[in-house]
């Protein structure tokens, strides 16, 4: 997979991203209205946390692409807004989720929300978020929609739960690690793909295409994500860089980074990782040692793999300029790594 169509994005001054939100612009603006709208109570602290976060300019991508790849098949319906909107809330829940079991200081270069409200606040929020994103799913009328949407939402659960149970461990692989981002991430990703061609009543083949589509472009995007830990900065990651390494987390980078050193590196990883004990300057050291060992472009070239199986994936559905710019966004994903 080359980065040729990212090099003309960037001659052009727009990202394929950029015009995937073209593409979907006046169905997003629905989106963000009903985004509004349900996110509301007459509990004043549930509307203040969740605006706090919803409005604190995440890119939106999940909904941007179920709206996608319902507009890829000439859906004509109003259904596939909510279903954007569920999957936005089923993201934003994870987030506020996310950040008290990690203990984050910072989500999209903001305060998180559990550093201003609390832990409880957080959870509890995010527990309201999910359950407006499944009556929304109820309201769009589709019971294969709601089943693949509620199964996601305890796949993410159980990856939560897998990354927690092997939480600071070196010793559990690659094959671990897939398996945590794969539910954690990718299962959102497939979903918030899948559920488009369901709702447009398109064959089981092509609806199997565009979840491959999914499920690799997020396994994708959160390689590159984990990348950018030790090698982006906090502006394009919308959290301090070295979060993931303060917080003991054994992502590919380490993992390759620790096979690979010697025994004074695998005491460092193992210090720092598993035992938790960061002194001042290890971020630094960790940075070198994770490149000096390969371990980006490793990395990065599982990026790449994956996003070939995206790219194959979407390839399989009758071509038009959106399935182009589908295509398209796995290669600027990646291309955030560079």
């Amino acid at each position: 997979m080359s980065i040729g169509n990212v090099a003309a994005d960037l001659r052009s001054g727009e990202s394929s991203v950029e015009r995937l939100v073209r593409a979907v612009s006046s169905d997003m603006g629905q989106v963000n209205d009903l985004i509004l709208d349900m996110a509301g109570s007459n509990v004043e602290l549930i509307p203040e946390v969740a605006n706090h976060l919803v409005s604190s300019g995440g890119k939106r991508l999940r909904p941007m692409l179920t709206l996608a790849s319902a507009k890829l098949f000439d859906y004509d319906g109003r259904d596939h807004v909510k279903l954007a909107a569920s999957v936005e809330f089923m993201h934003t829940a994870t987030l506020l989720h996310d950040d008290v079991v990690d203990d984050s200081a910072v989500r999209r270069g903001k305060p998180a929300a559990r550093v201003i409200w609390g832990n409880q606040a957080s959870v509890l929020v995010g527990d309201f978020l999910l359950g407006q994103a499944f009556k929304m799913m109820v309201e769009a009328g589709s019971l294969e929609c709601l089943r693949i949407l509620a199964n996601a939402s305890a796949v993410i659960a159980e990856g939560e739960v897998l990354q927690l149970s092997g939480a600071k461990s070196l010793a559990n692989g690659e094959a671990h690690y897939m398996a945590v981002i794969e539910a954690k991430t990718a299962a959102l990703f497939s979903a918030a793909t899948e559920v488009g061609p369901v709702i447009a009543r398109q064959p089981a083949a092509v609806q199997e295409a565009m979840r491959q589509y999914g499920l690799n472009l997020g396994l994708a995007f959160q390689l590159v994500d984990d990348v950018l830990d030790y090698s982006g900065n906090s502006a394009v990651l919308g959290k301090d860089t070295g979060d993931d390494f303060r917080e003991g987390k054994a992502t590919l980078p380490v993992l390759y980074a620790y096979q690979r050193g010697d025994a004074a590196d695998r005491a460092f990883w193992s210090r720092c990782i598993e035992a938790g004990e960061i002194r001042d300057g290890d971020l630094e050291d960790a940075i070198e040692k994770v490149n000096a060992s390969g371990a980006i472009e490793d990395s990065v070239k599982r990026a790449h793999q994956f996003g070939a199986r995206a790219i194959e994936a979407v390839q399989q559905v009758p071509p038009s300029p959106l399935r182009d710019i589908l295509a398209d966004v796995v290669e600027f994903s990646i291309s955030r790594a560079y």
